[in-house]
């Protein structure tokens, strides 16, 4: 068996939105077609990958160095030993042949494109699908039947008041989730406070909001939020600070008890290490946010996931941002505290599989060969025209 070509495209997923950092009028996102000689139901084998969102497309990493690599492999070398899928591993490591360590930034991107299609092709050429194909390979042999997901929104949109706030989280408790998240640190922190007590009159309870501040704090507005924060036990306060300032995360935990949750901005094993050794991260009460389609795909996140015992934290500490189905796959598959999910932007790569629906904050799995893209109409419609020849 062989890959027989390699194909990528560019879609927009831009909106009006606007977190404490950045907006998202010009946001992009890559999509990857891997074609394979192997033949399911008469039809090639074709693997599909994207990349999550806050990150824009890398189809000039990709077309100039990771593809070009993939397409001039021997084939052979790229499948397992006994020569009957593809191996995720081998094809991880031509695609970083000749690179340098360090500098895990959109690179990892790019990567982990590619990596997504792969392993949609590996399940989808073992007939299973990846959830189940990741608990035999991967992990124990059993994997979760349902998995924790929880709404992201509440994000900041020109004319958008505190009415218009509430009727979006009214929506999704509505859609059957239980827990919802919203964005903070891109207005002051009265206002922002107002718009928290707003959306607890919708879901009536700390544990049932978190907040996140994408990275927008230094240390002593991290430290007023998380003052103003207490009060309302939260069930996370995400990202206060730079992802890369270890320090500010430490030092924020002596400043507030509740759980934190940060990681979605590393890009490597390394990085992440870096946090369990030096953020300060409770493995009683915080979250890892690590987003596999965004750090290299999933052959490094395993490597990252490896980490966590050496530090007190399991699995179920886990819980990726990028709301794609491939972290779904990931978080049954492998044991994973939950996924976040997008039900209304980000469309059509945020949300999952159509026939099935979120109840009490939990969501199940299509049992589809593969990462399951093809349950998802708007979805694999998208995919198909981005990459068609």
């Amino acid at each position: 068996m062989r890959i027989t070509d390699i194909r990528d495209g560019v879609v927009p997923i831009s909106s009006p939105i606007r977190n404490a950092y950045i907006d998202f009028s010009k946001m992009t996102a890559s999509v990857v077609a891997v074609v394979t000689d192997v033949i399911r139901d008469g039809k090639p084998v074709v693997g599909y990958g994207f990349n999550s969102n806050g990150r824009y497309a890398a189809s000039g990493l990709l077309n100039e160095r990771f593809m070009p690599r993939l397409r001039e492999a021997d084939p052979a070398s790229l499948l397992t030993d006994a020569g009957d899928n593809l191996d995720p591993r081998k094809v991880w490591a031509t695609l970083m042949a000749n690179e340098k360590p360090g500098g895990h930034g959109e690179r990892s991107v790019a990567v982990g494109v590619i990596d997504m299609a792969i392993w949609d092709a590996v399940a989808k050429i073992a007939g299973v699908p990846l959830y189940r194909y990741l608990a035999d390979t991967e992990g124990d042999g059993s994997h979760d039947d349902s998995v924790f997901v929880y709404a992201a929104g509440g994000y900041y949109y020109p004319s958008k008041d505190d009415r218009q706030l509430q009727d979006e989280m009214r929506r999704y408790r509505d859609m059957g989730y239980e827990v919802v998240k919203m964005k903070i640190g891109g207005a002051s922190i009265d206002e922002d406070r107002r718009r928290i007590e707003a959306v607890l009159e919708i879901v009536g309870e700390g544990r049932c909001l978190a907040v996140d501040a994408n990275g927008r704090f230094d240390l002593d507005t991290a430290i007023a939020y998380a003052k103003a924060l207490a009060p309302y036990d939260l069930f996370w306060y995400e990202e206060a600070g730079d992802p890369l300032d270890y320090a500010l995360q430490a030092e924020l935990a002596n400043h507030y008890d509740g759980p934190m949750a940060t990681g979605e901005n590393l890009f490597s094993h390394q990085d992440a290490r870096n946090l369990l050794r030096h953020g300060g991260m409770r493995p009683d009460r915080d979250w890892l946010q690590f987003d596999c389609a965004l750090s290299y795909g999933l052959v490094e996140y395993l490597r990252t996931l490896a980490l966590l015992p050496d530090y007190g934290f399991t699995t179920r500490n886990v819980i990726p941002h990028g709301g794609h189905q491939l972290s779904l796959n990931i978080a049954a598959g492998l044991k994973l505290g939950g996924n976040e999910s997008y039900p209304e932007v980000f469309a059509p790569f945020g949300g999952f599989a159509d026939e099935i629906r979120v109840e009490n904050g939990r969501v199940g799995l299509p049992d589809a060969p593969g990462i399951g893209f093809e349950h998802k109409q708007a979805l694999i419609d998208c995919m198909r025209e981005a990459t068609a020849t």
